[in-house]
């Protein structure tokens, strides 16, 4: 049997905005929300940090809450998942970043079990190859296989700190399938619930602390960003980073 497991990026450094993974929401790091969502997954997480001082928070956290980790370069985040994937023994990688307090778990669990049914070493899938999710729902799936091919034929530092753009367009043999499972419909892709700017950590405090957010599965969350534009309104002009 084939073990998956997701491998969530984390660290204190961001340009915009330092140490966001901890700030609070209802007197909880957020980090908290992203972890408990993720175990609605039934999948294993293991968190991928780096060897800088300033993680040493990170470690910390994940010793206190039980979390395996593995702690590597700051700027090569490909090979950073590489050695976890190593060193924990997943054949399945499931990629999110820990910016995203409001990722769905159940979502994901089901995507990976359809993944192990079909069993393609060579498939690559993924939430936003045809983009209809919010920013902040984000995962990416692919073999062991297809992990050590990137990390072995990488070669720029785009594609080693981005993790994924080789496997997305490297090789022809490589194939692609856009997750729609449990998906209710519909474009969301306007509404941002990552967290990279103070706008977004607006956003997300009023979602959890007026809204409850982080206990509502994917249809009724969807629904609760309908329901708020002028909460949605607050982070509506940031610009996504490119990855």
């Amino acid at each position: 049997m084939q073990k998956a497991g997701i491998i969530s990026q984390v660290r204190m450094g961001s340009t915009r905005l330092p140490g966001k993974v901890l700030l609070a929401a209802a007197s909880r790091p957020l980090l908290d929300y992203h972890v408990a969502r993720l175990a609605q997954s039934g999948l294993p997480l293991y968190l991928a940090t780096t060897t800088e001082p300033a993680d040493d928070a990170l470690a910390t956290y994940a010793e206190t809450q039980g979390l395996p980790y593995h702690r590597g370069s700051e700027t090569d985040v490909l090979a950073r998942y590489y050695e976890t994937a190593v060193k924990f023994g997943l054949d399945v990688v499931v990629r999110v970043t820990s910016d995203c307090p409001l990722v769905d778990g159940p979502l994901i669990g089901a995507a990976v079990a359809r993944y192990l049914a079909d069993a393609d070493p060579l498939e690559f899938r993924s939430n936003s190859i045809i983009r209809s999710f919010p920013r902040g729902l984000d995962f990416e799936i692919f073999s062991m296989a297809m992990l050590t091919e990137a990390y072995e034929r990488a070669a720029t530092p785009y594609e080693r700190e981005h993790v994924t753009p080789y496997l997305k367009t490297g090789p022809a043999a490589h194939r692609f399938r856009n997750v729609d499972e449990v998906w209710p419909g519909g474009d969301f892709s306007g509404f941002r619930i990552t967290l990279d700017t103070p706008e977004d950590y607006k956003v997300l405090r009023r979602l959890i602390e007026e809204h409850r957010a982080d206990q509502l599965a994917l249809s009724a969350l969807l629904a609760l960003l309908e329901a708020h534009p002028e909460i949605m309104a607050l982070n509506a002009s940031v610009e996504q980073k490119t990855t």
